[in-house]
């Protein structure tokens, strides 16, 4: 892998695969909407492995919840960056038909929910893959099975995610009620309706976590859509485990991933005529 470099006026760092084999992968980091960074080891770190083994990222620095930024800022920065990516992908040695979008946590909300915006625009280039890494995808999420709710009554460090500071999370991120967010926000939310076109998707749970709820929610929906999904509970994990690569695991996961990024393969795209929403 070369050096990363900043690109599209700073909104992203790009890192050059080593060896490339055509796919690529626009990526977003956790850190609950409100933090996280660009150096944190859930991007750079993750960035630096998949590079290795051929993918080309490109790590999405969107903006961050707080005064003066809601939704739909970081949501947008999302998609400017798949656009981004789209356009330069000859540059890139991206294949685009083999350009996957993935997030951690929080960024695994915002690019489920810029997919869905992505196929409202009927925009030419759908993402070939979705990576979801402990995801959190519902502002109000079902209470976890007695398996789940002993695990996490067992570890009070894993147990950080209940009710209370979940809505407080998505409210800071919407600047307002819950109760009126936009589905792109929300994406657990979705109908199977809603996922009728939703790309094939890679779906990392934690184990001993109580986001899983909210991705096992979304997964289901997708399986009744007909779509594509692949949903791994990495084994003793807890949440944000690729912000720990020295954990075996984290090891594990990026395996998973990279070997989903090199099976993609060059496909012509259904053409999707409608003009994108500005």
């Amino acid at each position: 892998m070369t050096d990363p470099y900043a690109a599209a006026d700073g909104l992203v760092r790009v890192y050059p695969a080593r060896a490339p084999h055509g796919a690529g992968l626009v990526w977003a980091h956790g850190g609950g909407f409100a933090g996280g960074d660009l150096d944190m080891p859930e991007a750079d770190s993750v960035a630096r492995s998949l590079a290795s083994r051929g993918t080309t990222v490109v790590s999405v620095d969107y903006r961050l919840a707080g005064d003066g930024c809601r939704y739909p800022a970081p949501s947008d920065d999302i998609l400017a960056a798949w656009a981004w990516a789209v356009d330069n992908a000859a540059r890139l040695r991206v294949d685009p038909s083999r350009l996957a979008i993935g997030g951690a946590s929080a960024g695994g909300n915002l690019v489920a929910g810029a997919t869905l915006r992505l196929i409202e625009r009927g925009v030419a280039v759908l993402p070939a893959l979705v990576v979801l890494a402990y995801p959190t995808l519902l502002a109000v999420q079902p209470e976890p099975g007695p398996e789940l709710r002993a695990a996490l009554d067992a570890d009070p460090d894993a147990d950080r995610f209940g009710p209370d500071a979940v809505r407080g999370m998505y409210q800071n991120y919407l600047g307002h009620p819950v109760d009126r967010a936009p589905l792109p926000a929300v994406p657990g939310a979705a109908t199977a309706a809603d996922l009728a076109e939703f790309p094939p998707t890679l779906m990392i749970n934690g184990d001993v976590d109580e986001l899983r709820v909210s991705g096992e929610v979304f997964a289901a929906t997708l399986a009744s859509a007909d779509r594509p999904i692949e949903v791994v509970t990495e084994p003793g994990t807890t949440h944000g485990h690729l912000n720990r690569p020295d954990l075996p695991a984290a090891s594990v996961s990026l395996d998973r991933i990279a070997t989903r990024l090199a099976a993609l393969r060059s496909t012509v795209l259904p053409s999707r005529q409608n003009t994108p929403t500005p």
